[in-house]
This record gives C-alpha cells, sequence and structure tokens, in this order.
C-alpha cells in the first residue's frame, strides 16, 4: 500500500546553552495541523519520547548467525583435521585416495567462495553500515501525531509490527502554548533526532514544535520540500486498525508500582532461557498482592504493594515478555503501571501513568504473532450492522468533539448506545477513529489523508472471506437465548461441505464475543486464540441481519 509524505525540510533540533528548539516537520499534504510549546516537564518527556524511539526501531525476530567466516576457515582447513585423524593409519592407497577426493573438492569450494565472497562481503558491508550510519534506513515508519484540545499524543509501531506505542501528553507539560491547531499528521522522526532527544536538560528551556509554517510555503517552492514514498504493507495498516479493536475488549485491570516492573526487567536481564516454555504467569487472587511467575525457572515476584481488586481468581500467561524492557526507561519517572489483560496467549496493554503524560504499550500474545495477521482482535469486536444514516451522524458528532464515550455520543444524538458502538467501532476498523484506553474515549484519529482501500483490507483474513460466502451459499440456522445480565447466549449449526458444524457465542451487552466455541478443526487446534472460526462469524451475522430485518431481540 503506497503512501506518499511531503515534509517540509527534516525534523531538526537547536542548541545552545540555554535553549533547545525541537521542530518536527509535519506531511504538507494533509490538512494543516500544528502545535508550539514550551516544556515544562522537560525530562519526564526526554524519558517517554525515547522509549517511543525503542519501540519504533523494536524487532525481536529470530535472525540467523551469519556463519559464512566460520564456513570459509572450516573449509580452509577441513582437510588438515581429516588428516591430522587419519594419521594412525597405514592404508597408504586409502589415503591418497581421500587426498585425490580432498583435492578435488577443494577445487569446487574455491571455485565457488570465488564466486561468492564478494556478495557475502558486500553483503556483510551494507547491512554493517546501515546499522552504524544510516539506521534511518532500518526505520521506514514515521509516527503519527495527532493534537487535540486536551492532549497531543504520538503513535507508533515496531517494526517486527507486534509492539504499539502511543505517547500521550496532557497540556499542564507544557509551560507556555503559544498556538496549535487539532487535526493528525505523519512527523519526520529520524534516529539523528532521537540522539538530540538525548540533550535535554532541565536547566534549558526547550521548544517542541510542529512547525505550522511547512504549511504556507508555496508549491512554486517544492524543492524545499522533502518527499517520501513509503509502500507500507498491508499487515502495518491493518496492526494499526486491529491495535484499537484489541483495547475495546474486556479485559483484567489492576496495577503494577514501577519497583514491580523493575524486577520484571532486571530478571528478564539477568537470565537468559534456553528452553520453554518462555511465559510470564500472572497469578491474581482476590485482595492478595499480585504474583508474578517467569518460566522456565519458576522465579516469583511478589507485588506487596500491588493488591488485585478483581472479584475472582485468574491466572493468565503472556509470552514475548522481552518487549517489556521497553518500559524500563519510564521506571523513573513513573507514579504507577496499569496492566490490562485480555487472557492467556492473547494481547496486554501496560499503561504507565507518568503524571501529566501517559505511555501504552500494546503487545500482541507473542512476538511472532503480531497484531495483523494471527490477532483478528477486530472480528471480536462489536459486528452489529448500522445504518449509514447513522454512522454519518456518529462521525459528525465526533469530528466536532474529538472525543467521547459511546455512551455520551448516544445520549447527544438519542440514539442507542449499541448503534453508536457499532458505528464508532466501524470507524475505528476504518482507520478514522482510535479508542483511548488510558481515558477509555473514542478519539478522531484519520490515519490517512485519503479514504483506505476497502478492497485490500475488507478482510483480514481468509475466515471472514469465508464467512461471508457461507451466508450467501450455504445453510445457517441459530437460537438467540437473552441472559439475566444482558448478555445473549448464541448457538447455531452451518452446514458446509457435506458437513454440518456446531458452535455457541455468548456475546455481552457491549456486542463482544466473551466466550465461544465450535466443532470444527480450526477451533478444536487454535480457540480464539487465532479469532473466531468462519462458522462462528456466519451465525453471528445472520443473527445481526434477521435482528434488524424481523426486530429480534
Amino acid at each position: 500500500m503506497l503512501f506518499n509524505y511531503r515534509f517540509a525540510g527534516n525534523s531538526t533540533v537547536t542548541s545552545t546553552l540555554r535553549k533547545t528548539g525541537l521542530s518536527f516537520a509535519p506531511d504538507t499534504l494533509r490538512e494543516s495541523a500544528w502545535f508550539v510549546g514550551k516544556l515544562h516537564k522537560k525530562l519526564a518527556f526526554r524519558e517517554a519520547i525515547s522509549a517511543l524511539h525503542d519501540v519504533v526501531i523494536s524487532d525481536l525476530r529470530f535472525k540467523p548467525k551469519d556463519k559464512t567466516a566460520y564456513k570459509e576457515w572450516v573449509a580452509q582447513n577441513e582437510a588438515l583435521f581429516l588428516a591430522e585423524y587419519m594419521a594412525g593409519y597405514d592404508a597408504n592407497a586409502a589415503n591418497n585416495r581421500i587426498e585425490q577426493i580432498w583435492k578435488e573438492l577443494n577445487e569446487v569450494r574455491t571455485q565457488k567462495e570465488k564466486v561468492m565472497a564478494p556478495f557475502y562481503t558486500a553483503r556483510s558491508k551494507y547491512f554493517n553500515y546501515l546499522y552504524e550510519k544510516d539506521r534511518d534506513a532500518w526505520i521506514v515508519f514515521d509516527p503519527v501525531i495527532t493534537i487535540h484540545p486536551d492532549e497531543l499524543f504520538f503513535e507508533c509501531f515496531s517494526q517486527d509490527e507486534s509492539t504499539y506505542g502511543k505517547l500521550g501528553c496532557n497540556y499542564n507539560v507544557f509551560r507556555e502554548i503559544d498556538d496549535y491547531k487539532c487535526g493528525t499528521t505523519n512527523v519526520d522522526y529520524s534516529s539523528a533526532l532521537y540522539e538530540e532527544f538525548q540533550k535535554i536538560r532541565d536547566y534549558k528551556e526547550t521548544e517542541l514544535k510542529v512547525d505550522p509554517t511547512g504549511f504556507t510555503v508555496q508549491t512554486t517552492h517544492e524543492d524545499l520540500y522533502k518527499e517520501k514514498k513509503i509502500d507500507l504493507p498491508d499487515s502495518w495498516v491493518r496492526g494499526f486498525l486491529q491495535v484499537s479493536s484489541a483495547m475495546t475488549l474486556p479485559t483484567i485491570e489492576f496495577d503494577l508500582h514501577p519497583m514491580d516492573i523493575y524486577n520484571i526487567c532486571l530478571l528478564l536481564r539477568r537470565f537468559k532461557e534456553k528452553r520453554g516454555p518462555r511465559s510470564l504467569r500472572y497469578v491474581l487472587e482476590p485482595g492478595q498482592p499480585v504474583k508474578i511467575i517467569l518460566e522456565p525457572w519458576g522465579k516469583e515476584i511478589i507485588c506487596a504493594r500491588s493488591i488485585y481488586p478483581g472479584p475472582t481468581r485468574q491466572e493468565v500467561r503472556t509470552w514475548g515478555r522481552r518487549r517489556l524492557l521497553i518500559l524500563e526507561r519510564l521506571i523513573p519517572v513513573a507514579r504507577k503501571f496499569t496492566v490490562h489483560l485480555l487472557g492467556t496467549g492473547l494481547p496486554s496493554f501496560y499503561i504507565a501513568d507518568l503524571g501529566d503524560m501517559n505511555f501504552t504499550l500494546g503487545l500482541s500474545g507473542w512476538t511472532t504473532n503480531d497484531w495483523s495477521h494471527a490477532g483478528n482482535f477486530d472480528l471480536l469486536a462489536p459486528r452489529l450492522h448500522v445504518d449509514d444514516a447513522i454512522k454519518t451522524k456518529v462521525f459528525t458528532a465526533i469530528q466536532k468533539e474529538l472525543f467521547g464515550t459511546s455512551q455520551q455520543f448516544a445520549q447527544q444524538l438519542n440514539l442507542d448506545t449499541a448503534q453508536v458502538s457499532g458505528a464508532l467501532s466501524a470507524y475505528t476498523q476504518a482507520g478514522r477513529v482510535i479508542y483511548d484506553l488510558n481515558r477509555n474515549v473514542y478519539r478522531l484519529r484519520e490515519l490517512s489523508r485519503e479514504p483506505l482501500p476497502f478492497d485490500k483490507l475488507r478482510f483480514d483474513n481468509p475466515r471472514e472471506e469465508m464467512a461471508a460466502a457461507l451466508l450467501k451459499s450455504q445453510e445457517i440456522t441459530f437460537n438467540a437465548q437473552p441472559q439475566a445480565d444482558g448478555s445473549l447466549q448464541l448457538s447455531g449449526t452451518v452446514k458446509a461441505s457435506r458437513k454440518t458444524y456446531k458452535a455457541q457465542l455468548l456475546i455481552d451487552a457491549d456486542e463482544k464475543i466473551r466466550s465461544a466455541s465450535c466443532d470444527c478443526s480450526y477451533y478444536i487446534e487454535n480457540k480464539l486464540y487465532k479469532g473466531p472460526c468462519e462458522h462462528m462469524l456466519a451465525i453471528r451475522q445472520l443473527y445481526n441481519k434477521t435482528r434488524i430485518t424481523e426486530g429480534f431481540r
């Protein structure tokens, strides 16, 4: 998916003995948005924006070691090693034959090395150069910055697409605000700029600027612009859409003291696992300190200052725990960390309370299970069909207010809360709205200046496309039983490929799947860790259509 950016120059930092100026170059092709203010919480901002940079460059995918030099050394000495091993034998004929064979093999290897050596050398030098001299080439995605009346926030994704970061700053972070205009834009954020962030000091006045002058330069001076054309993978775009849907799901919530996060990071730094399981296990007892167990070592951390407030006992295991090291820089400036767990093997969110700032770290179920390919959290989000006229009303309201809860918009527009939630969910999945887990509100945030290509993004995975096909061509029946707590027990059968599948879903009052089961092979193998199967989706979609056409429920 090709995105065009045009920046009015580069983001820059000007530093003197008494003043530091941070100027972000925005995307001039988007609707104008700017911000100019002087920092008040300088050191906390420095640590938070540095942690955001750690998210951008994070890539924990497996990288095999380069054994080229070792293999060359072995090839050069292999004949000598074999000769030393065979030195005790007197079979001269055999030794002569072996020597002849090795001579022939060495000639073949020598020819291969001559052909491939320049390639291996050039490849090694190239990647070493990029890492040491031009790390911008390793970071291809510029952060998204949104300016709202109550806060300014940055968003970004990691290189391996498994980690999401959001830094929100309310206006108490700034001692003086000269000017701002609400909106969303991409900003040019280089590694050189990160190095300059480290020079922020408390005794220096620091000015943060999303440069408004970038929007007033005449088009005849296009040579002043820095243009970027970035071919973003569909997975990156879907990832941004998925993460906000995951935030809307029911979570297990509790607080951790900063020293608890420090203890986790300390153990991860001290020990290196050589076998599985490599999980972080939370044992949550009502009214008791949170207990964290690091496997496979079985090391326990008793969080004496962090009491679990939930009503029932919970035990949740999460993977990809080394991504938590991103939070290290926030420990000295954080008041607490609020943890949101979706369940075993499902995503988790850590929100650092930095006073007038907040930092949200979103982790997929495990490092190789990125937000787009295996999460499918938009499939568990509200799927209620909403009329286009209602969607337009809701979007007009959020454009005016910029942020709010579904209940607030429902009351304002005199609409049903479920319909408003469905409309907001649809705009969330379209990249036009984000769910702010820190304040539990929906916020207007246009991910791109042009509508996203739904032909490419409509079906995030084959199961949703298969469910749509089942609705058109197969036999589906369902039975809906409302529950006393407002939830709905939905069961049904789907006839497909000469076989009938039985599925059950428990849908809460917010139109979200609480639990589900099916007798198909996909559910038996994956449960809900990779999202619902096509039979669950087909039954739910048919129920939604029936509810609308016949006034069901």
